[in-house]
């Protein structure tokens, strides 16, 4: 499947769940449990009342993420984030909050149906310092050196050219700054065939890469202090109604794929430039 199919099909997904919401509906995230609802136990339960109490309902209904970066990102007064893949708004809201009103927050989506969802939650929330911009995360439009922390909820995986994610996020971050993106990643073989199946679980297994293969390509796009931090850890029985309802033989795939489907928070750093000691820097 090449890039344009892939980006296609993660318009069409996306701009539909935004849909659901805008009726009254839920894209089966949130607060809501997965087993009642037979949804995809991935994008479940990830945000708090405590977090979520102050926002607007269909920015959490249209959450589709696989962690939550604003609960383990560093982010200080007055910096500026990015959003990579903001859906409905929900980590640019909580990010805006954190960073205060010195601050900004950046949302990019290419899906119509989401950033018109987002800025009408940005209204609701009356987020004076939140900016949702049209684009895709292969080609950010900001400028280089203008971010101090990036963000991602399940998205980078969904991507057909992931290096090239990878170095316009490191183009666009400041010296010093800061990575910080909850992602689906693998840990050991997973058959092409099963991949195809798993699909139908987690929408991001399929293009989702291997722990030490994200490893390396962040160090290939210049990042430091990589690290990986698996924040659950995924067992077929715990999608089993929703396997089974999509037509999948659980008990088949079960030895192949039990824990080796991971969401994790991925951390790194975009190196700070040598400061110059003298007539003649120092090396």
């Amino acid at each position: 499947m090449n890039s344009t199919d892939v980006r296609e099909i993660v318009k069409e997904k996306y701009g539909q769940a935004a849909l659901r919401v805008n009726q009254g509906g839920s894209s089966c995230c949130g607060a809501t449990a997965a087993s009642a609802l037979g949804c995809d136990p991935i994008t479940s339960n990830l945000y708090d009342a405590a977090q979520t109490g102050a926002l607007p309902e269909e920015a959490v209904l249209a959450s589709l993420g696989c962690g939550n970066p604003t609960a383990l990102a560093q982010l200080n007064p007055g910096e500026v984030v990015l959003d990579l893949g903001s859906g409905g708004g929900i980590d640019v809201l909580l990010s805006a909050k954190r960073v205060g009103p010195t601050g900004k927050a950046y949302g990019l989506d290419m899906t119509d149906e989401m950033l018109a969802l987002a800025n009408e939650n940005k209204r609701k929330a009356s987020a004076e310092n939140v900016e949702f911009l049209k684009g895709e995360i292969e080609n950010i439009p900001l400028p280089d050196d203008s971010v101090d922390v990036i963000i991602s909820n399940c998205v980078i995986n969904l991507s057909a050219d992931k290096d090239r994610v990878l170095r316009e996020a490191f183009r666009v971050l400041k010296p010093g700054g800061r990575f910080a993106v909850s992602d689906v990643v693998t840990r050991g073989d997973i058959t092409d065939e099963i991949r195809k199946s798993v699909l139908l679980w987690v929408g991001c297994v399929a293009g989702a890469l291997d722990e030490k293969d994200y490893r390396a390509k962040l160090t290939g796009a210049g990042f430091g202090e990589v690290t990986i931090e698996p924040t659950r850890v995924y067992r077929v029985e715990d999608a089993r109604e929703f396997l089974s309802s999509a037509g999948v033989d659980v008990d088949a795939i079960a030895p192949q794929l039990d824990g080796k489907i991971m969401s994790v928070f991925v951390r790194a750093i975009k190196p700070a430039e040598k400061s110059c000691c003298g007539p003649t820097c120092c090396n």
